[in-house]
């Protein structure tokens, strides 16, 4: 057992042993339970995988490669008797082998569907490394964006500073641009390293007729075969992304101007303002009530959200009808663009083609208090993009369930900020393999038997109920120095635990802190009603208290409740950014009921 000193003042410290974590009265009766004179051999372990993880398919070939997993604790000296002990059974729930979503990483949605039936993970703005108003430009974020299965990667496309070639840059900005071509072979590179269902390219140019030639030219010679080309310049219906597995489809939209009128090289304290924000967007911001998209609200149409980032004017409309004819035979998905008669022409359905339609999260929800039913059927066979405000100048992020909940597809993130909207993000797109497509419930995808329309306000029936129990936690001593959280002492740590879904599902609690420990037992357990589960996130973090300053982040998990293992796991948590912590976990046992 190691001990760890901290200074108390100048002339005094403090002792605190670091004690070997004891296993959890609910873990020590179940290894009795299931075990024989202290051991548990590999029919025990078959019978405890079966009834008390609830893995009904589990063979006793899974029980022995449990065992084998356990080879490198060779000091337990169990596996001569092919058995183990309740030590060694504590360090398999405790371990990567016992994850609580599928450890298979498998796909398992029917894939076969239109794309507009799959929530897609979405990037907005893909290039920039930091805020939108001054940093850098590079490929590398779109790499890392890539890697965690972003599927829709956007890019703004500027003529460079000789009018030759083609920038990406966040125009009327401070941000530096990045080559065109860099980017684009960047992505052919990782476009399928962690899925191989089909990625869009969301361009969004502000090009003359020749360097969008210049670009069509580039992206047929890096993409070759995987460039997707439509047959006709609008399709009655989206492919599937079974279809178009390891296929690039380019989608574009109008040119915007962010900040018209505005010069933003006067604007360094708002550069200053969007680097504290996103400081405390870390973790310190809870996510916006989603019953405050849902409620009548008063719209600031002069925070910048009054400049449309998808507004078609007419010099727009003249550059779309003078694009290069080879540019335009390569946009597979149009913008519906907002045409005149308010919302309701904006979401028309129309039966002989399919289109996307783009809405900033403020116009999302003011429509969604008129006109939820008539986006909820947009949706149905057409997509439906949300972007970040323009005032977001710190790359920070709003609740995506709003515009999961009506349907929207593709609700775009800024993947290099950080924060609870992007946990939340992070955590829908576990489900399904990691694959970048969750396919949408059945409810957002057809009418009922007398036309109704979901309707996420409402209050329904519960469908089930979610136990989940926190056992305790570990790992931190061996990620941390031990002065991290507390000059003075070991931490106090404490969890939240909560659901965020439709409103009536949405709730946070929090178990007690446990005093300098760094392997806090909490051995609380919480219950939540879940009226949509389909819909359903369950929310975890772990903090440490501080009595006079800010309480300290000590990890974050999100995870999709329909793909919950049930049973009793090693729940990893996440950094800021959504980095895994290579050592630190919690065990939980999760029950529907």
């Amino acid at each position: 057992m190691s001990k760890q000193t901290y200074r108390v003042c100048l002339c005094f410290r403090r002792r605190f042993q670091l004690t070997e974590a004891e296993a959890p009265e609910d873990i020590k009766q179940l290894f009795y339970r299931y075990s024989e004179n202290g051991t548990m051999n590999v029919d025990h372990l078959h019978k405890f995988l079966i009834e008390v993880q609830g893995e009904d398919q589990a063979t006793k070939e899974d029980a022995e490669a449990i065992m084998e997993s356990l080879k490198e604790f060779k000091h337990l000296n169990i596996f001569q008797r092919k058995a183990l002990n309740l030590e060694a059974f504590s360090k398999y729930l405790f371990g990567d082998i016992n994850p609580p979503l599928s450890p298979s990483n498998k796909v398992h949605h029917d894939m076969t569907a239109p794309i507009s039936h799959y929530y897609i993970y979405t990037g907005h703005n893909s290039y920039l490394t930091g805020n939108q108003l001054s940093s850098y430009c590079s490929d590398v974020p779109i790499i890392k964006a890539l890697q965690k299965g972003v599927r829709v990667i956007e890019l703004d496309l500027w003529p460079n500073s000789t009018k030759d070639n083609i920038d990406i840059l966040h125009g009327r900005t401070l941000t530096t641009p990045v080559a065109l071509l860099q980017c684009l072979r960047s992505i052919n590179q990782y476009a399928f390293v962690a899925s191989e269902y089909p990625l869009v390219i969301t361009l969004e140019d502000h090009l003359t007729s020749d360097l969008q030639a210049k670009v069509a030219d580039m992206l047929t010679k890096t993409f070759q075969e995987a460039l997707f080309i439509p047959g006709s310049e609008c399709l009655s219906e989206f492919p599937s992304p079974e279809s178009m597995k390891r296929r690039v489809i380019i989608s574009t939209k109008p040119p915007k101007e962010y900040l018209r009128n505005k010069n933003v090289k006067e604007n360094d304290g708002g550069i200053q303002k969007a680097k504290q924000s996103q400081e405390e967007e870390a973790w310190g911001k809870e996510i916006p009530d989603v019953n405050d998209g849902l409620e009548p609200q008063k719209i600031d149409h002069e925070s910048g959200e009054s400049q449309d980032e998808e507004e078609l004017n007419e010099s727009d409309k003249r550059m779309e009808h003078h694009a290069a004819p080879e540019y335009k035979s390569l946009i597979a998905i149009h913008n519906a663009g907002k045409p005149k008669g308010g919302i309701e022409e904006w979401l028309k359905v129309y039966p002989d083609k399919v289109r996307r339609l783009s809405l900033s999260e403020q116009q999302l929800e003011k429509a969604v208090l008129t006109h939820g039913e008539y986006i909820i059927r947009f949706t149905h066979k057409n997509l439906l993009r949300i972007y970040p405000k323009g005032t977001r100048l710190d790359s920070s992020n709003y609740n995506p369930l709003i515009g999961w909940m009506h349907g929207a597809q593709l609700v775009a993130f800024n993947m290099q900020g950080y924060g609870r909207s992007l946990w939340l993000m992070q955590g829908m797109f576990r489900a399904n393999g990691g694959c970048g497509y969750v396919k949408k419930p059945d409810f957002l995808l057809k009418v009922g038997p007398h036309n109704e329309i979901f309707d996420p306000k409402a209050i329904l029936p519960v469908k089930t109920t979610l136990k989940v129990k926190i056992y305790m936690g570990d790992g931190w001593h061996l990620h941390f120095h031990h002065t991290h959280f507390d000059i003075y002492s070991p931490p106090d740590f404490y969890a939240r635990v909560g659901i965020a879904g439709v409103p009536a599902d949405t709730i946070m609690k929090k178990t007690k802190p446990v005093e300098d420990n760094w392997r806090p037992t909490w051995d609380e357990e919480f219950e939540f009603p879940l009226r949509v589960p389909e819909l359903a996130l369950l929310r975890i973090e772990v903090h440490e208290y501080d009595m006079s300053e800010k309480d300290d982040f000590g990890g974050q998990t999100c995870l999709p409740v329909s793909e919950l293992r049930t049973g009793i796991r090693a729940v990893p948590l996440y950094d800021q950014k959504g980095e895994k912590y290579k050592s630190v976990k919690l065990l939980m046992r999760f029950a529907f009921v």
